[in-house]
This record gives structure tokens, C-alpha cells and sequence, in this order.
């Protein structure tokens, strides 16, 4: 398999995620191979209600789109060549049949596409091509031909602009733009769930680590309910922190406190950072499976979702970080970028905003496939898809 996926996240005017479009690289350029690779990773793919927009970097010829076993929660993004080429009648036809969600990605072409009788759900509009004034004027122009959508949006007042502009969503890494300076210091909240961590981290007295926890209702009723999501994989339901001990230990609890430390924040984009923050942890732990000893995936987990603890938290990572005791591999990477866990933490990030040759280099460092990467990132996904925030 040569195919690579990257994601972006589509964040609704309530910033919540409404759903992931996924961008697809092939490195082959064999139109069969790329999409037989497809439907081998269709066991992998995220099943839940969040939709998935696919954007092909390079769309493989009209007759191969058509035999992927496209899942059902998925919309593909066509531009407007293949329904201008010399077997556009045939794309036509067969797009009517397949019954396919589809966005079209807006180019010169839609005047022709548009009046083509192909029904798209969505209109895709990529920011960076239009200003807002020329993004109202065509989303009132293409009203009637798809739900507009704007793509590759760079920054938070790019994001308001296209909003107010009638856009229903937009795609992008805007999130991790902030748009004010970091504070100074932890929040009340924060800094509780610091210490309690660091309780764990020095194996307190159960009892001690209890008390602390219970000075924080909220925080206890939050960390029960994450140990208890679906996605942990219990086989009995926890109903209180001395439960917790005995099933998991200190380690798992440090891990689900780390998990609560990232979804503290109170800011109205803080969910689409929560769920890129525990996708990471959740991508980087399955990465390391056979490459680092079994002591470390925990660690690995913590690494990814501590590795927006700046964005999420509001304060410089120093900041952040000062008050822990953590690992120094953990340390090395968030601080340095370097030590054992950077390689993992940078391939991660790159399955969110690097091309397709920059992934495959970060893969190649580690000695991964991309059929490897690809189902760990998709089950990430899933798994961060399935948390609360």
C-alpha cells in the first residue's frame, strides 16, 4: 500500500466538530492499487455518526472511484476535470446510480458541473482561493445546488469571516492558532488536577489521593465517566476511585487523569482541540506497539495529549509542564522535540497537516507502512470520536 491519510478537522459555528475530512495521498499513482488499498482499510474505518469528507490529492480515473466500497458515512470531494474529460457521460450516469454523498470542491468548472444534473450534498469552498466578500456571493449564487462548506481555513478570524459569510462549517487547523497570549498561570481548576496527578505519579496513599479528588465533585464524577467510556474496554462498570485503583492501578489512573488535565478547558474551540490532543495519544500509543517495550505505550499516550497542553490550557508549555513530575522522555519531546518518543510524536502530527511525501518520511524513519500508519490513525479517530467532551 502507498496511500497515506491526513485529516482536518469541520467545526460547526457552536465549534464542535460536525466532522473529519480526510485528505488521501498516493505515492503509487496506480488508480486500482489506490483504491483496492481503500477498500482493504474498510475494517479500519471510523463507523460512528460523524461524517468523513474524502479529498483525493490526486482523483484516481472515474471508472476506479466508482469501485470503491465507499462507507456509508462517507461524502467524496470531486472538482470539476473528470466531468469534462472524454468519458464524462459514463462518470455522470454512474455517479447518479451509486448513490455517493458528494461535496464538490469549486473550481472553474461550475458552470458546467452545476448544470450537469449530478446532485452534490455539499458545495466546498477553498478559503484560501476567495475572500469573504466573493465566498457570501457564491454561497447565495450555489445555494440551491449543496450545503457550502469552506475548506483550508488558516486562522480563527478566517473562521469567523467564512461563517459569516454563510458558510455552514469550516475545515482546517485553525484551532491551533490561538488568538489570544498565553496567561501566566494555571487556572483553580487546572492546577487541582495537577496535583492530584502528582499524587498518583507518587503513589500516595489511596486514601489521600481520594480525598483530593473529592474536593472536586465534578472532577471525580469526570474521571469515572472516562474510565467507563466504551472505548476503554472494562469489563465491569468502576463506581469509585478505590474501584479504580484495584481494577487499574496507577499508571492507568495516571493516564485517565492526564486524559482529564487535556479536557479541562472551558473555551468555545476547546472540544476540536480535546479530540486532536486524544487522537494523538491514542495514535502515538498504537505506533508504538512492538517498537518500544509495553511499559512505555502509556507514556506514549500521555506524550500526544500533552502536546496541546499549551493550546488547551492557555499558558506556554513550560508553564504547563512545570508543575508535573513527568517522565523525562515525555519532557524531552514536548520541550526539545527530541529523545525516544519525538519520532512518534512528530509522525502524529503529521498525519494532521503534512503532505503526503513529508508523512511517508516520518513513516520511513520509524520503518512503518503505510497500511500500519493508516489503521492506527483511523482508529484513533474512532477512538477519540467515541470519547465525551
Amino acid at each position: 500500500m502507498s496511500l497515506f491519510l491526513t485529516r482536518q478537522p469541520v467545526i460547526n459555528r457552536q465549534g464542535k466538530i460536525i466532522a473529519t475530512r480526510l485528505c488521501i495521498y498516493d505515492r503509487g499513482g496506480n488508480a486500482a492499487a489506490a483504491i483496492d488499498a481503500l477498500n482493504d482499510l474498510t475494517d479500519s474505518w471510523p463507523q460512528g455518526e460523524r461524517g468523513l469528507f474524502v479529498h483525493f490529492d490526486a482523483l484516481p480515473g472515474g471508472a476506479s472511484l466508482l469501485d470503491w466500497v465507499a462507507p456509508a458515512n462517507v461524502t467524496v470531494e470531486l472538482p470539476g476535470a473528470p466531468f469534462g474529460d472524454a468519458q464524462a457521460a459514463g462518470f455522470v450516469a454512474a455517479l447518479r446510480e451509486s448513490g455517493l454523498s458528494l461535496c464538490y470542491h469549486f473550481d472553474e468548472d461550475a458552470a458546467q458541473v452545476l448544470a450537469g444534473g449530478v446532485r452534490f450534498r455539499f458545495i466546498g469552498f477553498d478559503a484560501t482561493s476567495f475572500s469573504p466578500a466573493q465566498l457570501q456571493a457564491l454561497a447565495a449564487k450555489t445555494e440551491s445546488s449543496g450545503i457550502p462548506l469552506a475548506l483550508n481555513v488558516e486562522g480563527p478570524q478566517e473562521f469567523l469571516a467564512c461563517l459569516d459569510a454563510g458558510m455552514s462549517a469550516a475545515a482546517g487547523w485553525f484551532v491551533k492558532r490561538p488568538a489570544e497570549a498565553p496567561a501566566k498561570q494555571l487556572n483553580a481548576s487546572q492546577a487541582h488536577i495537577v496535583r492530584v496527578l502528582n499524587l498518583v505519579r507518587r503513589n500516595a496513599d489511596v486514601g489521600e489521593i481520594e480525598t483530593a479528588l473529592k474536593q472536586d465533585v465534578a472532577l471525580s464524577y469526570k474521571l469515572l465517566r472516562y474510565i467507563n467510556s466504551v472505548g476503554f474496554g472494562l469489563s465491569c462498570e468502576v463506581q469509585s476511585f478505590k474501584h479504580a485503583v484495584a481494577i487499574l492501578g496507577y499508571d492507568k489512573l495516571n493516564k485517565w487523569l492526564s486524559l482529564l488535565l487535556v479536557t479541562a478547558s472551558k473555551d468555545p474551540l476547546a472540544p476540536t482541540l480535546m479530540h486532536t490532543a486524544v487522537a494523538r495519544g491514542r495514535l502515538m500509543e498504537q505506533l508504538g506497539e512492538g517498537l518500544v517495550d509495553p511499559s512505555e505505550y502509556d507514556n506514549l499516550f500521555i506524550t500526544g495529549a500533552f502536546s496541546l497542553l499549551d493550546l488547551l490550557l492557555g499558558v506556554e508549555m513550560e508553564q504547563a509542564l512545570d508543575a508535573m513530575y513527568l517522565p523525562p522522555p515525555i519532557t524531552d519531546a514536548l520541550l526539545g522535540g527530541d529523545g525516544l518518543y519525538a519520532p512518534f510524536l512528530d509522525l502524529a502530527r503529521a498525519c494532521e497537516d503534512g503532505g503526503g511525501a513529508a508523512l511517508a518520511a516520518k513513516a520511513d524513519l520509524l520503518g512503518l507502512s503505510s497500511e500500519r500508519v493508516n489503521r492506527a490513525h483511523l482508529a484513533a479517530l474512532a477512538f477519540a470520536d467515541a470519547m465525551e467532551y
